[in-house]
């Protein structure tokens, strides 16, 4: 038992370093004066969260075999990060324009009416 609490400790603290999560925290400790107060609050999110995350996982396991959830939860991180690669190259459809530039011009030749 003392293995499984090791190892669950090493690999969640070193998915956690780096991540939104974290990056959030010192973002909002950051803006107050009282990093007790953000610690505490983030501790008890990672906990209820990870009980949630337990509590399924060992629920859903005694239906569904364990590889297959490693293998539907690597293939939903795959999707999610390819979709995430895909939308980063992909030009924005209404691309703002450039300090100084001309408005495009409308169908007719004339130049698009500017907002005030």
């Amino acid at each position: 038992m003392l293995a499984l609490l090791a190892s669950t400790f090493a690999t969640v603290f070193l998915a956690e370093l780096g991540d939104k999560t974290q990056l959030a925290i010192v973002s909002i400790s950051g803006t107050s004066s009282r990093p007790g107060a953000v610690f505490a609050g983030s501790a008890v999110a990672l906990v209820l969260a990870s009980l949630v995350g337990a509590a399924a996982g060992g629920s859903l396991s005694s239906v569904i075999p364990t590889d297959a959830l490693q293998l539907a939860a690597s293939l939903g991180f795959l999707i999610i990060g390819s979709r995430l690669i895909l939308r980063s190259r992909e030009e924005p459809e209404s691309a703002a324009e450039a300090p100084g530039e001309a408005p495009p011009a409308s169908a007719d030749g004339e130049k698009a009416p500017t907002a005030p």
